[in-house]
Protein backbone atom coordinates (compact mmCIF):
# COMPACT_ATOMS: atom_id res chain seq x y z
CA UNK A 1 0.00 0.00 0.00
CA UNK A 2 1.43 3.73 -0.89
CA UNK A 3 1.20 6.28 1.18
CA UNK A 4 -0.17 8.40 -1.38
CA UNK A 5 -3.10 5.96 -1.63
CA UNK A 6 -6.48 8.19 -0.29
CA UNK A 7 -4.78 11.22 -1.30
CA UNK A 8 -6.77 13.62 -2.82
CA UNK A 9 -5.33 15.05 -6.84
CA UNK A 10 -3.83 18.06 -5.07
CA UNK A 11 -2.91 16.17 -1.40
CA UNK A 12 -0.79 13.45 -4.14
CA UNK A 13 1.22 16.50 -5.63
CA UNK A 14 2.24 18.03 -2.52
CA UNK A 15 2.68 14.68 -0.89
CA UNK A 16 4.86 13.28 -4.29
CA UNK A 17 7.28 16.18 -4.37
CA UNK A 18 9.80 15.27 -2.39
CA UNK A 19 12.71 17.63 -3.48
CA UNK A 20 13.62 21.03 -3.46
CA UNK A 21 11.79 24.23 -2.04
CA UNK A 22 8.23 23.16 -1.79
CA UNK A 23 4.94 25.57 0.13
CA UNK A 24 1.59 24.01 0.61
CA UNK A 25 -0.38 27.06 0.74
CA UNK A 26 -3.65 24.86 3.00
CA UNK A 27 -6.87 26.37 4.08
CA UNK A 28 -8.43 25.03 6.71
CA UNK A 29 -9.85 21.58 7.28
CA UNK A 30 -8.08 21.06 3.97
CA UNK A 31 -5.77 17.90 5.48
CA UNK A 32 -2.55 19.63 5.58
CA UNK A 33 -1.07 16.99 8.94
CA UNK A 34 -2.00 14.50 6.48
CA UNK A 35 -0.19 15.58 3.44
CA UNK A 36 3.05 16.76 5.86
CA UNK A 37 2.69 12.82 6.85
CA UNK A 38 1.83 11.09 3.89
CA UNK A 39 4.77 13.09 1.92
CA UNK A 40 7.67 12.36 4.69
CA UNK A 41 5.98 8.65 4.92
CA UNK A 42 6.23 8.26 1.02
CA UNK A 43 9.88 10.03 1.34
CA UNK A 44 10.87 7.24 3.84
CA UNK A 45 9.21 4.12 1.58
CA UNK A 46 10.91 5.20 -1.58
CA UNK A 47 14.29 5.36 -0.33
CA UNK A 48 14.63 9.31 -0.61
CA UNK A 49 14.09 10.54 2.99
CA UNK A 50 16.07 8.23 6.15
CA UNK A 51 13.98 8.69 9.05
CA UNK A 52 16.87 10.35 11.42
CA UNK A 53 17.65 12.85 8.77
CA UNK A 54 14.33 14.37 8.54
CA UNK A 55 13.43 17.02 10.96
CA UNK A 56 9.24 18.05 11.34
CA UNK A 57 8.94 21.02 13.00
CA UNK A 58 5.71 22.28 14.35
CA UNK A 59 4.36 25.35 16.66
CA UNK A 60 3.23 23.18 19.71
CA UNK A 61 4.10 20.20 21.64
CA UNK A 62 0.85 18.79 21.28
CA UNK A 63 1.01 18.77 17.62
CA UNK A 64 4.32 17.66 17.23
CA UNK A 65 2.39 14.94 19.38
CA UNK A 66 0.34 14.28 17.14
CA UNK A 67 2.41 14.46 13.90
CA UNK A 68 4.71 11.28 15.97
CA UNK A 69 1.95 9.10 16.28
CA UNK A 70 -0.32 9.89 12.74
CA UNK A 71 3.51 8.87 11.81
CA UNK A 72 3.49 5.85 13.50
CA UNK A 73 0.54 4.79 12.07
CA UNK A 74 2.04 5.20 8.73
CA UNK A 75 5.37 2.37 10.01
CA UNK A 76 7.99 5.50 9.99
CA UNK A 77 9.77 5.90 12.93
CA UNK A 78 12.62 7.82 14.33
CA UNK A 79 11.69 11.17 12.46
CA UNK A 80 12.79 14.52 14.57
CA UNK A 81 9.32 15.96 15.21
CA UNK A 82 9.96 18.49 17.86
CA UNK A 83 9.14 22.59 18.44
CA UNK A 84 11.33 25.14 16.99
CA UNK A 85 12.08 25.40 20.99
CA UNK A 86 12.32 21.60 21.73
CA UNK A 87 14.97 21.27 18.58
CA UNK A 88 16.89 24.03 19.47
CA UNK A 89 17.24 23.36 23.39
CA UNK A 90 18.67 19.45 22.19
CA UNK A 91 21.34 21.02 20.00
CA UNK A 92 21.98 23.17 23.23
CA UNK A 93 22.11 20.55 25.33
CA UNK A 94 24.57 18.83 22.97
CA UNK A 95 26.55 20.91 21.58
CA UNK A 96 27.04 23.61 24.11
CA UNK A 97 29.47 21.17 27.02
CA UNK A 98 31.63 20.65 23.70
CA UNK A 99 31.90 24.43 22.96
CA UNK A 100 32.35 25.98 26.55
CA UNK A 101 33.69 22.86 28.42
CA UNK A 102 30.87 23.58 30.66
CA UNK A 103 26.78 22.11 31.21
CA UNK A 104 24.47 24.56 29.07
CA UNK A 105 22.72 27.33 31.09
CA UNK A 106 19.65 26.16 33.34
CA UNK A 107 16.24 27.60 32.09
CA UNK A 108 14.65 30.17 33.30
CA UNK A 109 11.10 28.69 35.54
CA UNK A 110 9.79 31.78 36.54
CA UNK A 111 10.28 35.06 34.33
CA UNK A 112 8.24 37.11 35.91
CA UNK A 113 9.43 36.25 39.63
CA UNK A 114 12.86 37.20 38.02
CA UNK A 115 11.71 40.22 36.21
CA UNK A 116 10.02 41.59 40.22
CA UNK A 117 13.65 40.95 41.39
CA UNK A 118 15.24 42.85 38.61
CA UNK A 119 12.25 45.96 39.70
CA UNK A 120 13.45 45.47 43.33
CA UNK A 121 17.02 46.20 42.20
CA UNK A 122 16.17 49.68 40.67
CA UNK A 123 13.18 50.32 42.81
CA UNK A 124 10.12 50.21 40.84
CA UNK A 125 6.92 48.43 41.96
CA UNK A 126 5.37 47.29 39.43
CA UNK A 127 2.23 45.14 40.19
CA UNK A 128 1.74 41.53 38.78
CA UNK A 129 -0.15 42.30 35.62
CA UNK A 130 2.39 44.95 34.56
CA UNK A 131 5.31 42.29 34.91
CA UNK A 132 3.22 40.10 32.86
CA UNK A 133 3.29 42.72 29.93
CA UNK A 134 7.04 43.29 30.59
CA UNK A 135 7.92 39.42 30.12
CA UNK A 136 5.34 39.86 26.77
CA UNK A 137 7.73 42.97 25.57
CA UNK A 138 10.86 41.20 26.50
CA UNK A 139 9.36 37.84 24.55
CA UNK A 140 8.07 40.20 21.37
CA UNK A 141 11.66 42.05 21.08
CA UNK A 142 13.62 38.88 21.38
CA UNK A 143 11.82 37.16 18.64
CA UNK A 144 12.29 40.15 16.69
CA UNK A 145 15.50 40.42 16.57
CA UNK A 146 16.01 43.75 18.24
CA UNK A 147 18.37 44.60 20.60
CA UNK A 148 17.28 46.89 23.96
CA UNK A 149 18.55 50.01 22.57
CA UNK A 150 16.56 49.21 18.94
CA UNK A 151 13.58 48.63 21.16
CA UNK A 152 13.90 51.54 23.35
CA UNK A 153 14.04 53.79 20.34
CA UNK A 154 10.30 52.52 19.80
CA UNK A 155 9.02 54.72 22.71
CA UNK A 156 6.55 51.94 23.76
CA UNK A 157 5.82 52.11 27.72
CA UNK A 158 3.92 49.82 30.02
CA UNK A 159 1.40 50.66 32.19
CA UNK A 160 3.03 53.15 34.30
CA UNK A 161 6.43 52.10 33.27
CA UNK A 162 7.62 54.33 30.58
CA UNK A 163 10.26 53.83 27.88
CA UNK A 164 13.32 54.99 30.06
CA UNK A 165 12.39 52.60 33.08
CA UNK A 166 11.71 49.97 30.74
CA UNK A 167 14.61 50.26 28.82
CA UNK A 168 16.54 49.66 32.38
CA UNK A 169 14.31 46.58 33.79
CA UNK A 170 15.03 44.96 30.42
CA UNK A 171 18.93 45.61 31.07
CA UNK A 172 18.52 44.50 34.65
CA UNK A 173 16.88 41.30 33.76
CA UNK A 174 19.58 40.55 31.51
CA UNK A 175 22.15 40.84 34.14
CA UNK A 176 20.59 38.96 36.62
CA UNK A 177 19.75 36.28 34.31
CA UNK A 178 23.78 35.92 33.21
CA UNK A 179 24.60 36.32 36.88
CA UNK A 180 22.80 33.54 37.69
CA UNK A 181 24.12 31.60 34.19
CA UNK A 182 20.38 30.79 33.31
CA UNK A 183 18.23 31.45 29.55
CA UNK A 184 15.09 32.36 29.08
CA UNK A 185 12.32 30.72 26.59
CA UNK A 186 13.52 33.12 23.39
CA UNK A 187 17.27 32.97 24.86
CA UNK A 188 17.21 28.96 23.74
CA UNK A 189 16.55 29.97 19.84
CA UNK A 190 18.60 33.17 20.28
CA UNK A 191 21.75 30.56 21.64
CA UNK A 192 21.40 27.95 19.47
CA UNK A 193 21.34 30.53 16.29
CA UNK A 194 24.21 32.16 17.72
CA UNK A 195 26.12 28.90 18.22
CA UNK A 196 25.58 27.52 14.94
CA UNK A 197 26.87 31.11 13.62
CA UNK A 198 29.97 30.92 15.74
CA UNK A 199 30.84 27.44 15.58
CA UNK A 200 31.19 26.03 12.07
CA UNK A 201 31.73 22.58 13.20
CA UNK A 202 28.27 22.52 15.19
CA UNK A 203 26.35 24.30 12.22
CA UNK A 204 28.40 21.26 9.90
CA UNK A 205 27.03 18.33 12.24
CA UNK A 206 23.67 19.84 12.39
CA UNK A 207 23.49 20.15 8.72
CA UNK A 208 24.80 16.38 8.39
CA UNK A 209 22.41 14.78 10.87
CA UNK A 210 19.03 17.10 9.16
CA UNK A 211 18.49 17.04 5.09
CA UNK A 212 15.16 17.17 4.89
CA UNK A 213 13.25 19.93 6.78
CA UNK A 214 9.15 20.56 6.77
CA UNK A 215 7.97 23.37 8.78
CA UNK A 216 4.01 23.48 9.77
CA UNK A 217 2.05 26.82 10.50
CA UNK A 218 4.72 28.55 8.98
CA UNK A 219 2.68 31.56 8.47
CA UNK A 220 3.25 32.05 11.93
CA UNK A 221 6.94 32.09 12.05
CA UNK A 222 8.72 35.04 13.82
CA UNK A 223 12.26 36.25 12.19
CA UNK A 224 14.10 34.97 15.07
CA UNK A 225 12.61 31.10 14.13
CA UNK A 226 13.14 31.79 10.49
CA UNK A 227 16.53 33.08 11.39
CA UNK A 228 17.26 29.60 12.97
CA UNK A 229 15.56 27.20 9.80
CA UNK A 230 18.07 29.49 7.90
CA UNK A 231 21.18 28.26 9.95
CA UNK A 232 19.75 25.18 9.71
CA UNK A 233 19.16 24.80 6.33
CA UNK A 234 22.53 26.13 4.87
CA UNK A 235 22.82 26.08 1.50
CA UNK A 236 20.53 23.30 1.08
CA UNK A 237 16.68 23.51 -0.47
CA UNK A 238 15.05 20.69 0.80
CA UNK A 239 12.70 22.36 2.09
CA UNK A 240 8.52 22.25 2.35
CA UNK A 241 6.54 24.93 4.30
CA UNK A 242 2.81 24.38 4.70
CA UNK A 243 0.75 27.31 5.63
CA UNK A 244 -2.33 29.59 5.61
CA UNK A 245 -1.98 33.37 5.59
CA UNK A 246 -5.60 34.17 6.26
CA UNK A 247 -4.75 31.63 10.01
CA UNK A 248 -2.18 34.06 11.02
CA UNK A 249 -3.16 35.20 14.62
CA UNK A 250 0.14 35.22 16.42
CA UNK A 251 1.37 39.05 14.88
CA UNK A 252 1.03 40.18 18.92
CA UNK A 253 3.83 37.86 19.64
CA UNK A 254 6.47 38.04 16.42
CA UNK A 255 4.10 35.81 14.03
CA UNK A 256 5.07 37.09 10.67
CA UNK A 257 3.16 35.97 7.16
CA UNK A 258 5.40 37.39 4.98
CA UNK A 259 7.58 34.44 5.25
CA UNK A 260 4.95 32.27 3.62
CA UNK A 261 3.43 35.35 1.41
CA UNK A 262 7.00 35.92 -0.16
CA UNK A 263 8.40 32.28 -0.40
CA UNK A 264 7.99 31.91 -3.97
CA UNK A 265 9.14 35.14 -4.33
CA UNK A 266 12.38 33.73 -2.40
CA UNK A 267 12.58 30.16 -4.06
CA UNK A 268 11.62 31.43 -7.85
CA UNK A 269 11.53 27.24 -8.17
CA UNK A 270 9.25 26.45 -5.76
CA UNK A 271 6.80 23.91 -6.01
CA UNK A 272 3.69 25.92 -5.67
CA UNK A 273 0.45 23.81 -4.31
CA UNK A 274 -3.04 25.18 -2.76
CA UNK A 275 -5.45 22.93 -0.88
CA UNK A 276 -8.37 24.86 -1.11
CA UNK A 277 -10.87 21.85 -0.98
CA UNK A 278 -11.72 21.83 2.70
CA UNK A 279 -13.12 18.38 3.85
CA UNK A 280 -14.53 19.37 7.42
CA UNK A 281 -17.50 22.10 6.91
CA UNK A 282 -20.52 22.43 5.42
CA UNK A 283 -20.55 24.37 1.70
CA UNK A 284 -22.69 26.94 3.74
CA UNK A 285 -20.26 27.55 6.29
CA UNK A 286 -17.33 28.36 3.80
CA UNK A 287 -19.32 30.72 2.30
CA UNK A 288 -19.25 32.42 5.31
CA UNK A 289 -15.75 31.93 5.41
CA UNK A 290 -14.87 33.11 2.18
CA UNK A 291 -16.66 36.13 2.40
CA UNK A 292 -15.22 37.54 5.35
CA UNK A 293 -11.77 37.29 3.84
CA UNK A 294 -12.28 37.78 0.39
CA UNK A 295 -9.81 39.84 -1.32
CA UNK A 296 -7.68 40.02 1.60
CA UNK A 297 -3.42 39.10 0.87
CA UNK A 298 -2.62 35.49 0.14
CA UNK A 299 -6.33 34.29 1.03
CA UNK A 300 -7.51 30.99 -0.34
CA UNK A 301 -11.46 30.49 -1.63
CA UNK A 302 -12.21 27.11 -0.28
CA UNK A 303 -14.75 24.89 -1.49
CA UNK A 304 -16.48 22.21 0.20
CA UNK A 305 -15.33 18.23 -0.20
CA UNK A 306 -17.83 16.99 2.62
CA UNK A 307 -20.45 16.15 0.27
CA UNK A 308 -24.08 17.23 0.15
CA UNK A 309 -25.12 18.44 3.36
CA UNK A 310 -28.67 19.07 5.09
CA UNK A 311 -27.22 20.89 8.00
CA UNK A 312 -29.15 25.01 8.57
CA UNK A 313 -27.58 28.10 7.00
CA UNK A 314 -25.09 29.50 9.78
CA UNK A 315 -27.29 32.44 11.54
CA UNK A 316 -26.84 35.22 13.74
CA UNK A 317 -28.65 36.31 17.21
CA UNK A 318 -28.70 39.60 18.78
CA UNK A 319 -29.90 39.54 22.33
CA UNK A 320 -30.38 42.04 25.03
CA UNK A 321 -27.67 41.75 27.26
CA UNK A 322 -24.97 39.18 27.76
CA UNK A 323 -27.08 37.17 30.43
CA UNK A 324 -29.39 36.82 28.00
CA UNK A 325 -26.75 35.86 25.05
CA UNK A 326 -25.72 33.40 27.50
CA UNK A 327 -28.90 31.76 28.49
CA UNK A 328 -30.19 31.90 24.88
CA UNK A 329 -26.95 29.73 23.67
CA UNK A 330 -27.42 27.42 26.23
CA UNK A 331 -31.32 26.59 25.43
CA UNK A 332 -30.22 26.09 21.68
CA UNK A 333 -27.49 23.81 23.28
CA UNK A 334 -29.96 21.97 25.36
CA UNK A 335 -32.18 20.97 22.56
CA UNK A 336 -29.03 20.24 20.06
CA UNK A 337 -28.45 18.00 22.65
CA UNK A 338 -31.56 15.51 21.86
CA UNK A 339 -29.50 15.18 18.32
CA UNK A 340 -25.84 15.20 19.05
CA UNK A 341 -23.33 14.62 21.51
CA UNK A 342 -21.69 16.86 24.24
CA UNK A 343 -18.38 16.64 22.94
CA UNK A 344 -19.90 17.58 19.00
CA UNK A 345 -20.85 20.89 20.37
CA UNK A 346 -18.19 23.86 21.17
CA UNK A 347 -18.55 27.47 22.34
CA UNK A 348 -15.99 30.08 20.83
CA UNK A 349 -15.61 33.68 22.06
CA UNK A 350 -12.33 35.93 22.21
CA UNK A 351 -11.62 36.40 25.78
CA UNK A 352 -11.33 33.75 28.74
CA UNK A 353 -13.67 36.73 30.30
CA UNK A 354 -16.76 35.91 28.38
CA UNK A 355 -16.36 31.91 29.74
CA UNK A 356 -17.94 32.13 33.32
CA UNK A 357 -22.06 33.42 32.13
CA UNK A 358 -22.23 30.28 29.28
CA UNK A 359 -20.56 28.14 31.40
CA UNK A 360 -23.21 28.57 34.67
CA UNK A 361 -26.11 28.60 31.93
CA UNK A 362 -25.01 25.26 30.90
CA UNK A 363 -24.32 24.46 34.47
CA UNK A 364 -28.00 25.14 35.23
CA UNK A 365 -28.91 22.73 32.54
CA UNK A 366 -27.16 19.61 33.74
CA UNK A 367 -24.41 20.31 30.49
CA UNK A 368 -20.94 19.34 31.67
CA UNK A 369 -17.95 21.59 29.97
CA UNK A 370 -14.54 21.73 29.74
CA UNK A 371 -12.80 24.85 29.22
CA UNK A 372 -9.58 24.73 26.88
CA UNK A 373 -6.55 26.02 28.45
CA UNK A 374 -6.73 24.88 31.71
CA UNK A 375 -5.05 21.36 33.15
CA UNK A 376 -4.09 19.10 30.13
CA UNK A 377 -6.14 15.86 30.21
CA UNK A 378 -3.04 13.58 31.16
CA UNK A 379 -1.75 16.32 33.69
CA UNK A 380 -5.34 15.27 35.99
CA UNK A 381 -4.53 13.49 39.05
CA UNK A 382 -7.21 11.90 38.47
CA UNK A 383 -6.20 10.36 35.40
CA UNK A 384 -2.85 10.14 36.58
CA UNK A 385 -4.44 7.95 39.38
CA UNK A 386 -6.17 5.93 36.65
CA UNK A 387 -3.22 5.53 34.15
CA UNK A 388 -1.26 4.00 37.40
CA UNK A 389 -4.40 2.04 38.42
CA UNK A 390 -4.52 0.14 35.25
CA UNK A 391 -0.63 -0.51 34.91
CA UNK A 392 -1.08 -2.08 38.48
CA UNK A 393 -3.93 -4.11 37.23
CA UNK A 394 -1.94 -5.08 34.14
CA UNK A 395 0.51 -6.69 36.78
CA UNK A 396 -1.98 -9.68 37.48
CA UNK A 397 -4.95 -9.47 35.45
CA UNK A 398 -7.89 -11.20 36.81
CA UNK A 399 -8.92 -12.88 33.38
CA UNK A 400 -12.04 -11.37 33.36
CA UNK A 401 -11.86 -9.52 29.85
CA UNK A 402 -9.85 -6.64 29.17
CA UNK A 403 -13.14 -3.90 28.85
CA UNK A 404 -14.59 -5.31 32.56
CA UNK A 405 -10.41 -4.80 34.08
CA UNK A 406 -10.34 -1.63 32.85
CA UNK A 407 -13.69 -0.87 34.46
CA UNK A 408 -12.73 -2.68 37.86
CA UNK A 409 -9.74 -0.45 37.70
CA UNK A 410 -12.06 3.01 37.56
CA UNK A 411 -14.22 1.92 40.07
CA UNK A 412 -11.66 1.05 42.26
CA UNK A 413 -10.65 4.69 42.42
CA UNK A 414 -14.08 5.33 42.95
CA UNK A 415 -15.92 5.68 39.31
CA UNK A 416 -19.71 5.33 38.73
CA UNK A 417 -21.67 4.55 35.87
CA UNK A 418 -23.80 7.68 36.56
CA UNK A 419 -22.83 10.67 36.32
CA UNK A 420 -22.72 13.30 38.84
CA UNK A 421 -24.33 16.90 38.92
CA UNK A 422 -22.77 18.96 36.31
CA UNK A 423 -20.24 21.74 37.44
CA UNK A 424 -17.76 21.35 40.09
CA UNK A 425 -14.20 18.46 40.39
CA UNK A 426 -16.54 15.59 40.73
CA UNK A 427 -18.23 16.04 37.44
CA UNK A 428 -14.60 16.65 36.31
CA UNK A 429 -13.00 13.90 37.49
CA UNK A 430 -15.78 11.93 36.01
CA UNK A 431 -15.91 12.98 32.27
CA UNK A 432 -11.96 11.98 32.74
CA UNK A 433 -12.63 8.75 33.30
CA UNK A 434 -15.48 8.33 31.50
CA UNK A 435 -12.81 9.09 28.46
CA UNK A 436 -10.17 6.44 29.58
CA UNK A 437 -13.13 3.77 29.72
CA UNK A 438 -14.52 4.58 26.31
CA UNK A 439 -11.28 4.31 25.01
CA UNK A 440 -10.63 0.80 26.08
CA UNK A 441 -14.19 -0.02 24.75
CA UNK A 442 -13.24 1.01 21.25
CA UNK A 443 -9.81 -0.56 21.49
CA UNK A 444 -8.86 -2.40 18.15
CA UNK A 445 -10.08 -6.34 18.97
CA UNK A 446 -6.09 -8.41 21.01
CA UNK A 447 -5.41 -5.19 23.15
CA UNK A 448 -4.52 -6.61 26.03
CA UNK A 449 -4.42 -4.24 29.50
CA UNK A 450 -0.93 -3.97 29.45
CA UNK A 451 -0.91 -2.88 25.68
CA UNK A 452 -3.56 -0.46 26.83
CA UNK A 453 -1.67 0.84 29.24
CA UNK A 454 1.75 1.21 27.64
CA UNK A 455 -0.81 3.24 24.57
CA UNK A 456 -1.83 5.44 27.55
CA UNK A 457 1.14 6.13 28.66
CA UNK A 458 2.55 6.77 25.07
CA UNK A 459 -0.83 9.26 24.89
CA UNK A 460 0.77 10.99 27.58
CA UNK A 461 4.09 11.47 26.36
CA UNK A 462 2.95 13.00 23.00
CA UNK A 463 0.46 14.69 24.84
CA UNK A 464 -2.56 13.12 22.50
CA UNK A 465 -5.37 14.13 24.96
CA UNK A 466 -8.78 11.71 25.06
CA UNK A 467 -11.83 14.40 24.71
CA UNK A 468 -14.58 13.98 27.51
CA UNK A 469 -17.94 14.13 26.51
CA UNK A 470 -18.55 17.77 27.74
CA UNK A 471 -19.40 20.96 25.70
CA UNK A 472 -16.06 22.79 25.20
CA UNK A 473 -15.82 26.25 25.90
CA UNK A 474 -12.41 27.60 24.10
CA UNK A 475 -11.00 31.02 22.87
CA UNK A 476 -10.71 31.45 19.39
CA UNK A 477 -6.78 31.47 19.74
CA UNK A 478 -6.89 28.01 21.64
CA UNK A 479 -9.34 26.80 19.10
CA UNK A 480 -7.14 26.71 16.58
CA UNK A 481 -6.68 23.64 14.72
CA UNK A 482 -9.40 21.66 16.46
CA UNK A 483 -12.93 21.09 14.82
CA UNK A 484 -16.51 20.41 15.97
CA UNK A 485 -19.60 19.34 14.14
CA UNK A 486 -21.68 22.39 15.87
CA UNK A 487 -20.00 25.83 16.66
CA UNK A 488 -21.52 29.00 18.47
CA UNK A 489 -19.44 31.78 18.52
CA UNK A 490 -20.24 34.45 21.07
CA UNK A 491 -19.93 38.28 21.64
CA UNK A 492 -19.50 38.66 17.81
CA UNK A 493 -19.31 42.61 18.55
CA UNK A 494 -17.32 45.72 18.59
CA UNK A 495 -15.19 45.88 21.03
CA UNK A 496 -14.77 42.50 21.88
CA UNK A 497 -14.48 41.26 18.30
CA UNK A 498 -12.74 42.92 17.25
CA UNK A 499 -11.44 43.76 20.45
CA UNK A 500 -11.05 47.55 21.72
CA UNK A 501 -7.68 47.55 21.66
CA UNK A 502 -7.62 46.68 17.96
CA UNK A 503 -7.00 50.55 16.89
CA UNK A 504 -4.89 49.97 13.67
CA UNK A 505 -5.25 48.38 10.45
CA UNK A 506 -3.24 46.00 11.18
CA UNK A 507 -4.92 45.15 14.95
CA UNK A 508 -8.24 44.89 12.77
CA UNK A 509 -6.79 42.63 10.52
CA UNK A 510 -5.75 40.22 12.72
CA UNK A 511 -8.77 39.96 14.67
CA UNK A 512 -10.40 39.50 11.18
CA UNK A 513 -8.51 36.63 10.88
CA UNK A 514 -9.07 35.12 14.28
CA UNK A 515 -12.75 35.32 13.11
CA UNK A 516 -12.14 33.61 10.25
CA UNK A 517 -10.40 30.49 12.57
CA UNK A 518 -13.52 30.34 14.46
CA UNK A 519 -16.21 30.27 11.62
CA UNK A 520 -13.95 27.36 10.30
CA UNK A 521 -13.88 25.35 13.10
CA UNK A 522 -17.84 24.51 12.74
CA UNK A 523 -18.28 21.67 10.25
CA UNK A 524 -22.05 21.43 10.35
CA UNK A 525 -23.65 24.27 12.29
CA UNK A 526 -22.30 27.85 13.08
CA UNK A 527 -24.20 30.29 15.28
CA UNK A 528 -23.11 33.61 15.90
CA UNK A 529 -24.90 35.82 18.49
CA UNK A 530 -23.53 39.12 19.98
CA UNK A 531 -25.32 41.20 22.99
CA UNK A 532 -26.55 44.56 22.81
CA UNK A 533 -25.02 45.40 26.23
CA UNK A 534 -23.19 44.14 29.34
CA UNK A 535 -24.82 42.11 31.53
CA UNK A 536 -24.19 45.31 34.02
CA UNK A 537 -25.96 47.39 31.38
CA UNK A 538 -22.91 49.30 30.57
CA UNK A 539 -23.33 51.45 27.60
CA UNK A 540 -25.02 50.16 24.25
CA UNK A 541 -22.77 48.04 21.81
CA UNK A 542 -22.57 47.09 17.95
CA UNK A 543 -22.31 44.52 16.36
CA UNK A 544 -19.11 43.51 14.90
CA UNK A 545 -18.07 45.46 11.73
CA UNK A 546 -17.63 42.17 10.09
CA UNK A 547 -20.89 41.30 10.22
CA UNK A 548 -21.25 43.77 7.56
CA UNK A 549 -19.52 41.64 5.49
CA UNK A 550 -20.97 38.13 6.02
CA UNK A 551 -24.46 38.67 7.04
CA UNK A 552 -25.28 38.08 3.26
CA UNK A 553 -24.44 34.51 3.79
CA UNK A 554 -26.13 34.41 7.13
CA UNK A 555 -29.58 33.33 8.32
CA UNK A 556 -31.54 36.02 11.43
CA UNK A 557 -32.30 33.40 13.93
CA UNK A 558 -34.41 34.37 17.01
CA UNK A 559 -33.51 34.16 20.64
CA UNK A 560 -35.04 31.07 22.87
CA UNK A 561 -37.97 31.79 24.31
CA UNK A 562 -37.67 33.76 27.93
CA UNK A 563 -33.73 35.00 26.60
CA UNK A 564 -34.95 38.02 26.71
CA UNK A 565 -33.01 39.15 23.23
CA UNK A 566 -34.75 40.37 20.66
CA UNK A 567 -34.22 38.63 16.94
CA UNK A 568 -31.27 40.78 14.56
CA UNK A 569 -32.57 41.22 10.90
CA UNK A 570 -31.21 45.10 11.13
CA UNK A 571 -28.26 44.28 13.03
CA UNK A 572 -26.53 41.35 10.93
CA UNK A 573 -25.48 43.38 8.45
CA UNK A 574 -25.80 46.67 10.18
CA UNK A 575 -22.60 49.02 10.00
CA UNK A 576 -20.74 49.77 13.05
CA UNK A 577 -22.19 52.79 13.78
CA UNK A 578 -25.62 50.53 13.92
CA UNK A 579 -26.76 52.14 10.23
CA UNK A 580 -28.84 48.95 8.54
CA UNK A 581 -27.40 48.15 4.93
CA UNK A 582 -29.86 47.28 2.32
CA UNK A 583 -28.16 43.99 1.43
CA UNK A 584 -29.46 41.00 0.06
CA UNK A 585 -29.54 37.88 2.37
CA UNK A 586 -29.45 34.99 -0.01
CA UNK A 587 -27.34 32.52 0.20
CA UNK A 588 -24.55 31.49 -1.99
CA UNK A 589 -24.73 28.20 -1.72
Amino acid sequence: MSALDGLDEYQREAAATLRGPVVVLAGAGAGKTRVITHRIAHGVDTGAYSPQRVMAVTFTTKAAGELRGRLRALGIEGVSAKTFHAAALAQLNYFWPQVAGDEAPRIVDNKVKLLAHAADALRLRPDRATLRDVAAQIEWRKVTMRSIEQYGRLGRSVGTIRTEALVELMTQYEKLKDERRQLDFEDILLACAGMLEAEPRVAVAVREQYRHFTVDEFQDVSPLQNRLLELWLGDRRDLCVVGDASQTIYSFIGADSRYLLEFPTRYPDATVVRLERNYRSDAAVLDVANALMRGRPGALTLVSGAGESTAPKPEVVAYADDQAEAEGVADTIARRMQNARADEIAVLYRSHAQSAGIQQALAARGIATTVLGGRRFFDMPEVRQAVLAIRAAAVAPHGNGFVDEVRTALRGLGHQDEAPAAGGAVRDAWEARSAILRLAEEAPEGTTLRSFADDLMARAKDQHELSMRTVTLSTLHAAKGLEWPHVHIIGFSEGLLPISYASTLEGVDEERRLAYVGITRAARTLSISWARQSAAGRGERAPSRFLAEIGPQLAQGRPSPGSRGTPGADDASATPAGRPRSSARTSTR
